[in-house]
């Protein structure tokens, strides 16, 4: 009896072992491309940026406050994430899954300001009365 039960524990226990395992790496596969599609967005938005500073780089004053609201912007950015994971320990707080949730969380802000951005670049239709400094297509 000892020897069967024996002869079924020991292949459930390894079983139950390896899929621990491949859990673990497909969450860690998830997480890393959670956060590179963040750098991803991340690199856009600057691009995005970047376009609006060359395209708009004779009006000073949109330039100063551009660069003001985009580093207003950034704060937010990093205080809304902290906000949505406040825990100082957030891997005991959120479990496992924080780090690739906090990258999702950037990546889905980054790409709403990008969007934003890029309404400077695309213009606006003519007519619209409250384009303020976006110019019109």
């Amino acid at each position: 009896m000892h020897i069967l039960r024996i002869s079924l524990t020991l292949p459930l226990m390894l079983l139950m072992s390896f899929s621990s395992t491949a859990v673990a790496q497909t969450q860690a596969e998830t997480e890393q491309k959670s956060c590179e599609a963040s750098r991803r967005a991340d690199d856009e938005l600057n691009r995005a940026y970047q376009l609006v500073l060359t395209k708009y780089s004779a009006d000073a004053l949109f330039i100063e406050k551009l660069r003001g609201a985009q580093r207003a912007w950034l704060a937010f950015r990093d205080a809304h994430v902290e906000s949505r994971f406040p825990a100082r320990d957030p891997l005991r707080a959120y479990g496992s899954a924080f780090g690739m949730c906090r990258c999702e969380e950037l990546e889905e802000l980054t790409r709403q300001r990008t969007d934003q951005l890029l309404d400077w670049v695309r213009g606006r239709e003519e007519g619209d009365v409250c384009a303020g400094s976006i110019q019109i297509r």
